[in-house]
């Protein structure tokens, strides 16, 4: 079973709210990249995970 069929399967077990809480953590794992490699600026990343946190109803971790 590869890592797409894992992932779908899983998926379908899934609430809405967990998977938004998945795609959520997935965003802020990209942001966390981009700052890290300095694609984006400090401000420019709190400004982002601000946004996705407020858009997406999830609490600062």
């Amino acid at each position: 079973m590869d890592d797409n069929t894992l992932e779908q399967e899983l998926n379908e077990t899934l609430s809405h709210k967990e998977k938004n809480h998945l795609l959520y953590l997935k965003q802020k794992a990209l942001l966390d990249t981009f700052l890290e490699h300095g694609t984006i600026s400090r401000k420019q990343y709190e400004k982002s995970l601000n946004d996705l946190t407020v858009k997406m109803g999830e609490n600062h971790e």
